[in-house]
């Protein structure tokens, strides 16, 4: 497993009921509930493939305002030092590095311009799926507003490396980032990072016009698109029915 690879996705959510039915819809996710103590953690995957979870979001912070959201988490050999790393480069530690029993070691961070990203290293190796795969996370876009200066960030804390750059016009450059060789997502000063700077993962589906049915089908709320992006591809950006923002891409048919 990769240094700075994501290696899962976890939605915190008011209802964690309706977030199944609504992303088993959309995406085709299947889930299994998994006792823990204290709470029920979900696992949703694809075929056999378990590509994150869900939860309820913890009372504390609903009541401290944060909403439903998605967050990811990010491969790293050592939770205490990158989270002390992260510190150092004007990231903030928000939990400190703590131990998931029986799953592995985590710490939540932000970045110096305040997007949110979990820190983990699990207790056994895995591979993922292809990214590029129905129902996978295909695209990482990071919602900012310094471009520049936060890739320094993650280039010093993963080896993230830049990719291409696309030309937005007015709203500046769109400059892609590969985890090896491979471009995975990018970052962007993006209006709608104005009042708070955040990541918007991407779901792969097989046809973006069917998938953009189910989501307003299903009570989500489709905010841009279907829009053609360079290599042919179609995206939609949307939020779930609790409010959680979330985007899909995949071909037109």
């Amino acid at each position: 497993m990769a240094q700075g690879a994501f290696v899962w996705y976890e939605l915190m959510t008011g209802d964690v009921g309706a977030a199944k039915k609504f992303y088993g819809s959309v995406v085709g996710w299947t889930t299994q509930d998994m006792p823990m103590p204290g709470m029920t953690y979900t696992i949703f995957s694809i075929g056999t493939t378990q590509v994150g979870g869900m939860m309820t979001l913890p009372k504390e912070a609903a009541a401290g305002g944060m909403p439903p959201t998605w967050i990811s988490y990010v491969h790293v050999d050592d939770v205490d030092a990158a989270a002390t790393k992260a510190q150092r480069l004007g990231g903030k530690i928000c939990v400190p590095a703590t131990d998931i029993p029986g799953v592995g070691r985590f710490a939540s961070i932000m970045d110096p311009l305040g997007a949110a990203f979990n820190l983990f290293k699990p207790n056994q190796a895995g591979e993922r799926g292809s990214t590029l795969e129905p129902g996978q996370v295909g695209w990482h876009e990071l919602h900012t507003s310094d471009q520049a200066k936060v890739f320094e960030f993650y280039r010093s804390m993963f080896g993230w490396s830049k990719g291409d750059t696309v030309d937005m016009g007015p709203m500046g450059t769109y400059q892609l980032f590969k985890i090896g060789d491979l471009a995975v997502g990018g970052m962007f000063n993006s209006p709608a990072a104005q009042a708070a700077r955040f990541w918007l993962y991407y779901f792969v589906v097989t046809d973006i016009d069917a998938a953009k049915r189910r989501v307003t089908d299903g009570g989500g709320t489709v905010t841009n698109g279907p829009v053609q992006v360079p290599g042919g591809t179609w995206i939609v950006q949307a939020t779930d029915p609790q409010g959680a923002a979330f985007a899909l891409v995949g071909p037109r048919k």
